[in-house]
């Protein structure tokens, strides 16, 4: 059996939303400081470095989808103006945009969000 990695890098961005039909405080306009965890995998490593990939690349790459999160009302963002822009689906919309841009050499397994340590949602397709 032969064995793989998995690189996780984490990254952060600060939004507003409003949780539609919550039925609470969350209906209300509020704010968080989100933090963003993406796991990648793969089997071989580089052949010159010994590694799977850089961690800069897969920052890179998460980066440019966090900046349309970033700072925004994420209810007005395209992609959440008609579902809610809970953590889960946060997770999925990063997890769908980051898909098809990962480096050939690894495979995204799964993109967690959360609104603070204590909580996280984690979206992953098998």
């Amino acid at each position: 059996m032969a064995g793989k990695w998995r690189l996780t890098i984490t990254q952060d961005f600060s939004a507003s939303h409003q949780l539609r039909n919550y039925g609470g405080k969350c209906e209300n306009m509020h704010g968080h400081n989100f933090g963003v965890e993406v796991v990648v995998e793969g089997d071989k490593l580089d052949e010159k470095v010994h590694y799977l990939v850089d961690f800069k690349e897969i920052k890179r790459r998460t980066k440019d989808v966090l900046e349309r999160l970033d700072h925004k009302h994420l209810n007005e963002v395209e992609c959440f103006t008609e579902i809610n822009p809970s953590s889960e689906n946060i997770a999925m919309f990063i997890y769908n945009e980051l898909k098809d841009t990962m480096p050939d050499i690894v495979r995204l397994v799964e993109v967690s969000v959360s609104e603070k340590d204590s909580s996280k949602a984690t979206y992953w397709e098998d």
